[in-house]
């Protein structure tokens, strides 16, 4: 079981640290990833990471802002957000795929996930 948590409202150019917990298992051999979804539109990977940690992804929109690190001792992911943008109002979802070893932007290739977490960006 996946629980994320972190979200909240903030102001522009504000940070938020979004943490996703697991519990029931342990996921240190899963990459895991971030996605979010706004309302109207697609659900998209923000990041992902490898199970060492030493791969990741960012999509193009967030890179230099956002930061995603795991913490293999507390099974648990985080997802650090500098300078937020309004765009970056969604919900904020974490996910693990049985695919350790590389990245994946693609949401087919995760078997395991979490609620959602609200992350709302005032102008």
């Amino acid at each position: 079981q996946l629980q994320a948590s972190g979200g909240g409202l903030v102001q522009a150019g504000g940070s938020l640290r979004l943490s996703c917990a697991a519990s029931g298992r342990t996921f240190s051999a899963n990459s895991m990833g971030w996605f979010r979804q706004a309302p109207g539109k697609e659900r998209e990977c923000v990041a992902a990471i490898n199970w060492s940690g030493i791969s990741t992804y960012y999509v193009d929109s967030v890179k230099g802002r956002f930061t995603i690190s795991r913490d293999i001792s507390k099974n648990t992911v985080y997802l650090q957000m500098n300078s937020l943008k309004p765009e970056d109002t969604a919900a904020y979802y974490c996910a693990a795929s049985p695919y350790g070893g590389r990245p994946s932007p693609n949401s087919s290739n995760y078997n395991y996930w979490g609620q959602g977490t609200l992350v709302t960006v005032s102008s």
